[in-house]
Order: C-alpha cells, then sequence, then structure tokens
C-alpha cells in the first residue's frame, strides 16, 4: 500500500472558488458607453475644426444612434443593480476618488445633451417634422446656435466616459487582470475605434470613409500596442498577474480572445481596411460589423475573464 502526505489541495481545480457577480449587462453596458462615447468624440471634434458639410455622417446622422445606444446602455446597468429603487443615491454626492461617481454625474450629463446634440438636427433630416411644444423648439434652437460651444463640453465629457468604461474595472485591487493603469486608454481607444466604425457604416460619402477608416486603422494599431503592452506588463508582474495573463497565453479565454477579439475583431478589419484604401471594392458594412463585435467580445471576456482572477499568495 502506498502512502501520501497531502499538506495542500490548492493544486485541485475548483479548489479556491470565486464569486462571478457581473454578468452580461456589464460588459454590454461598457460597450454601449465607450461606443456613444466615440460617435460623440468625432461629432464633437469635426464640429470645431468646421467640417460639417464634409463629415456629414459623424457630425449628424450618426449621433442619431447615440441617445438609444445610452438609453439601451443605462437600461442593461439598471437591470443589473441589486437596489434598483435607491439608484437616485449616486447623486446625492460627489465623491472624486470613485470611479461610479464619476460615471454617474458623466451619464447624467451627457445624455440629455446627446438627445438635443440628436434633436437639433432632426429637422435637417426630417424637414416637414414640428415639434408640438413651442418650448421644446427653443431649445433646440439655443442648442444649433451653440452648437460649437457645446462641442468642447462634450468632447470632454466623451473622453472621460471612454476612459471611466477602463477605469471602472481597473479600480478593484482584488482582481489582478483588471488592476491595470492600461485599462483605461485602451477602453477608450477600443471605444473611439468602433465609434468610428460605426461613422463610417453610416456614411454614404466615399472621403468621409476613407477619412474614417484611416483614422480607425490607427486606432486598431494604438488598441494591439496597448493589448500587447499590458500582457507583457502583467508577465512581468507577480505570480499573480502572470497567472492572469495566462489565461490568453493557453488558458480558457485563448481561443475565444485571439481568434474573435485581436484577428476577427482587430487584425482581419484592418487588412480589409487597407484592401480598401488601396483601391479595392469592399463592403464598409463587413470590416464595421466586424470591429464592433470584436469590442463587444473584448469587454465580455475582461469581465468574466477578470472575476476569475484573485490574490492567492
Amino acid at each position: 500500500m502506498r502512502e501520501e502526505l497531502i499538506i495542500s489541495g490548492r493544486m485541485n481545480p475548483g479548489i479556491d472558488p470565486y464569486l462571478s457577480l457581473w454578468h452580461w449587462p456589464i460588459p454590454v453596458y461598457l460597450f454601449l458607453g465607450g461606443l456613444a462615447a466615440g460617435i460623440l468624440f468625432f461629432a464633437s471634434l469635426y464640429t470645431i475644426l468646421d467640417r460639417e458639410k464634409e463629415m456629414p455622417a459623424a457630425v449628424k446622422w450618426s449621433t442619431f444612434t447615440v441617445p438609444a445606444i445610452l438609453s439601451i446602455g443605462l437600461f442593461a446597468l439598471f437591470y443589473d443593480l441589486k437596489h434598483q429603487l435607491y439608484f437616485w443615491q449616486l447623486y446625492t454626492t460627489i465623491r472624486l476618488e470613485s470611479p461610479m461617481s464619476w460615471g454617474a454625474w458623466v451619464l447624467m450629463l451627457i445624455t440629455p445633451l446627446s438627445f438635443l446634440w440628436a434633436g437639433s438636427y432632426l429637422q435637417e433630416a426630417i424637414p416637414s417634422w414640428k415639434w408640438k411644444f413651442k418650448i421644446v423648439q427653443e431649445i433646440l434652437d439655443w442648442t444649433a446656435r451653440n452648437r460649437k460651444t457645446l462641442s468642447y463640453f462634450i468632447m470632454s465629457l466623451a473622453v472621460i466616459l471612454g476612459i471611466y468604461t477602463g477605469i471602472l474595472l481597473s479600480a478593484f485591487n482584488a482582481r489582478p487582470l483588471w488592476n491595470t493603469s492600461i485599462l483605461g486608454p485602451l477602453f477608450l481607444v477600443s471605444g473611439l475605434s468602433t465609434g468610428a466604425a460605426t461613422i463610417m457604416w453610416i456614411s454614404k460619402s466615399h472621403l468621409e470613409r476613407r477619412i474614417m477608416s484611416k483614422i480607425d486603422l490607427m486606432l486598431i494599431i494604438v488598441e494591439l500596442f496597448l493589448i500587447t503592452h499590458m500582457i507583457m506588463g502583467f508577465l512581468a508582474g507577480s505570480q499573480v498577474q502572470i497567472e492572469a495573463a495566462q489565461l490568453f497565453l493557453g488558458g480558457p479565454f485563448t481561443v475565444s480572445f485571439w481568434v474573435f477579439v485581436i484577428f476577427l475583431g482587430m487584425v482581419f478589419p484592418a487588412i480589409l481596411e487597407i484592401l480598401e484604401l488601396t483601391g479595392f471594392k469592399i463592403p464598409v458594412a463587413v470590416p464595421a460589423i466586424l470591429i464592433l463585435f470584436g469590442g463587444l467580445v473584448f469587454r465580455f471576456i475582461m469581465v468574466e475573464a477578470g472575476q476569475i482572477t484573485r490574490y492567492l499568495y
């Protein structure tokens, strides 16, 4: 008979349980928040640069999607809340050290502004449209007159919203995969990329499509650099950070991350955009849909994988 002395069961799979508290509403909310931030950023940018006529989809038509995008994202967030009747308490204080406080106030400001921005272009899209209440028309007329001034404010809020979607995760020090300063800029760049892809998809102008395609190509390159830097940083860190990186380097998220996020969500669309810029006829919907799909899957993976990682040493 063989006797063995077991001093630890740590190596057994599942011996250390973990809580998976954030489910599908959170990655959906993070994706839609970043997408809305990206669209509003470019709308504000080209308004400030006085390029409304050259970039109509960026400044006007794509912004009609933002109120719906933000509303769906907020509904997903509200659905995930445990105590839904008390969400208003977030607005009874401002805590500068809290990412959730920043997010709550930014969303409260940028959501109505997105409605005003889109509403100010509604009559241009539908000339026969008439508002029932005169005060609504007066507010929208004021928005149209002060659109350039509002652009600086909206652009700042869009950048904060885009970064916040990543900082919301990185503030959780107990989760090694999330606890990195790269996550804020990475989610911002990813949101800008999905916003550029959406504008490129909506646009009917060949010139505007080429401009947004070039911008999106640069954003994909930056995004790949940040992801590479994040993984290299983990591999050069402590044991728990190395294990966090190994989730994507042979672990359970390897296939989904490298196939759906890196290749289908970034590399392949970048190749298609390069081919389109060099003269090949590529349906614009293909790279745009792939970029949006990759951005959504990326957030699902980061939320789920981050909840698995933990400190045990």
